[in-house]
């Protein structure tokens, strides 16, 4: 296998998850800010244009950073991260999409039609009068977040899931991009603090 690698939150899940599995897997950088994600050759991996994507042994790519974890998962299964059950694998499928689609993509969008503007809209569609809004959106998923996580250890209490791969990568990009995590959110803050430690999170 090969990993097209690249800046930005959603390399990082998937470095984060073949590190916490133990994987170790040739990777090639592709230059995000010159746009050689944009150019024929990463298009031929990946029609969208996006990062990352995974080249499998036979030639063929995966490309979307739940579909590269769920391939990783499945073909080293030990140790689990998304679960070793039909209820453990529904429980985290259930969390990461909650994460993905409530936190992740308005906290991403956010980006990207503000601090991020000037890179990206010239290659998406940006709509810059969206912005706070979103921001304002992942935010308020955080406070109902914070309440969920009330007791527990990790999103899906003592397991140690691609949801929080996922939640930690981004809440790290917000942190890093002006959307920093409110500290009234004590327990999502001292869950952030916890996989901050990890030695994957430095991946």
């Amino acid at each position: 296998m090969k990993f097209y690698n690249s800046i930005g939150p959603n390399p990082h899940v998937v470095r984060m998850f073949m590190a916490e599995k133990g994987l170790k897997i040739e990777t090639t950088d592709v230059d995000l800010m010159a746009g050689d994600n944009r150019k024929s050759e990463h298009l031929a991996r990946n029609p969208h244009g996006q990062m990352p994507t995974l080249e499998l042994d036979d030639g063929s790519f995966v490309s979307e950073i739940l579909a590269i974890c769920e391939y990783l998962e499945d073909t080293h299964p030990n140790p689990p991260l998304i679960g070793g059950s039909a209820k453990e694998k529904a429980e985290a499928r259930m969390w990461t999409r909650r994460v993905d689609l409530n936190i992740c993509e308005p906290m991403a969008n956010g980006f990207r039609f503000s601090q991020g503007l000037r890179l990206f809209k010239d290659r998406i569609v940006t709509v810059p009068e969206a912005a706070d809004g979103l921001k304002k959106i992942a935010q308020d998923r955080l406070v109902w977040l914070d309440g969920q996580l009330a007791g527990k250890d990790f999103v899906c209490g003592n397991r140690f899931t691609l949801a929080d791969v996922l939640l930690y990568c981004f809440l790290d990009f917000g942190n890093a991009v002006g959307q920093p995590l409110n500290p009234d959110n004590k327990n999502v803050a001292a869950w952030f603090a916890r996989v901050k430690e990890r030695p994957s999170a430095k991946a």
